[in-house]
């Protein structure tokens, strides 16, 4: 049995089913899948063929973000790449090894589907778990409880993903499947989110929301630093887009981000060499370099930098540039999980194998995907972890069936 239909459990599903098992896929919502038909904006970001496959862990958070690799390494991108051309789906690379379906994610839940189908897989949806449990019959090794009533099964899976966007049906059912067979968690909380800052403080910023532009965002420090070159959007109430969402997977409450809002540029030569030769006004000098609307509210922060830029002192745009390349701030929050697109944290990896995502001390018993302490980066990396564990799971399954 696995429970939970989204692209880890269908994959298990499929893979299960195709290698000579009889497998039963269980889902409370109506729908399979809900969360790639949303992903990449009705596109699904599928897989990033930027992914190593001899340090897959580089691309991944958690406690042991080594866990992951033999998944990674015994299912590749390349691996799902062949399936996706095998079912004739267009697809195209975006940015950074980012695939994208051509026309739509239902193609690629259509693929699941067709692969389940391949399987034999039985699907009861929508089907409410109400309980899991133990029993002293070696053969049917685990009964559930459901709105369709009573089943029993050797194996269970647990694919019911984290806690992210409530309104697709996100639950904490896997976690609490975890707890109730004394498997340790690892504190949840959202992750790839948007920030958030203090109303007041921001104020002079949120006019500005709306407007997109590429830097480098950093934080942590020495070993613990932790930096991406990505766009950074801003918003009414703080700041979005890839290079926030990348950054607030390694992001701690209470400490700082640092944001080069002029990456590509030296901001302090360029301003003394404008100094030498224009008589514009600094906010100009900057829109050549940055968005305008950013150059003007940078420069409504000091009357130094209110003038034509031949009459700025050197220390004025030198202070400038600083500011520019350097500017630090405390983010109070994230928009959560109704805008986050992952959960981080979830099942300890001590708890499972990684060949095999079982339970250690809970035989028959396996977790898949979100619900694991593997979170991906940005850019098809958590539904590459769903497709390879997903597989290893499978792969496990069929093993135990043949010995």
């Amino acid at each position: 049995m696995i429970i939970g239909a989204g692209a880890a459990g269908l994959f298990c599903a499929a893979h299960a089913g195709q290698r000579g098992l009889r497998v039963l896929l269980i889902d409370h919502a109506e729908k399979v899948a809900e969360k790639i038909r949303i992903s990449g904006g009705g596109r699904c970001n599928f897989t990033n063929r930027d992914l190593d496959v001899r340090a897959p862990h580089k691309h991944f958070v958690g406690q042991n973000p080594q866990f992951c690799r033999s998944a990674l390494s015994r299912y590749t991108p390349a691996d799902f790449i062949a399936l996706v051309d095998k079912h004739g789906i267009g697809h195209h690379e975006k940015h950074k090894g980012q695939l994208f379906a051509d026309r739509s994610a239902e193609d690629l839940i259509a693929m699941l589907l067709a692969e389940c189908a391949d399987g034999k897989v039985e699907r009861w949806q929508p089907c409410a778990v109400t309980s899991v449990s133990r029993t002293d019959d070696d053969v049917a090794r685990y009964a559930l409880e459901t709105s369709r009533g009573a089943v029993s099964a050797h194996n269970v899976v647990i694919a019911t993903g984290g806690l992210s966007i409530p309104k697709i049906g996100a639950t904490d059912f896997g976690y609490r499947i975890a707890t109730q067979f004394d498997l340790p968690l690892i504190e949840r909380r959202p992750g790839l989110v948007p920030m958030t800052f203090d109303g007041a403080a921001w104020e002079p910023y949120a006019q500005l929301a709306g407007l997109a532009l590429p830097v480098e965002i950093s934080t942590g420090s020495k070993k613990e630093r932790m930096a991406f070159v990505e766009d950074l959007l801003f918003t009414h109430r703080g700041l979005s887009g890839p290079a926030v969402l990348q950054i607030s997977s390694y992001w701690q409450p209470g400490t700082p981000l640092a944001i080069n809002l002029a990456a590509t540029e030296n901001m302090g030569e360029q301003l003394l060499a404008a100094k030498v030769r224009s008589r514009k006004l600094i906010a100009n000098e900057l829109a050549a370099h940055v968005p305008s609307r950013l150059a003007d509210a940078w420069c409504q922060q000091s009357a130094d930098w209110q003038r034509p830029v031949n009459e700025a002192s050197d220390k004025a745009l030198a202070k400038l540039a600083e500011k520019l390349s350097r500017w630090e701030l405390i983010p109070t929050g994230t928009e959560g999980y109704k805008k986050a697109e992952v959960t981080l944290g979830g099942v300890d990896t001590r708890a499972l194998s990684q060949q095999s995502m079982e339970a250690r001390t809970q035989p028959g018993l396996f977790f898949i995907g979100e619900v694991v302490d593997i979170t991906g980066w940005l850019g098809g990396y958590n539904f590459q972890w769903a497709w390879a564990s997903a597989h290893a799971c499978a792969q496990s399954l069929a093993a135990e069936r043949a010995a």
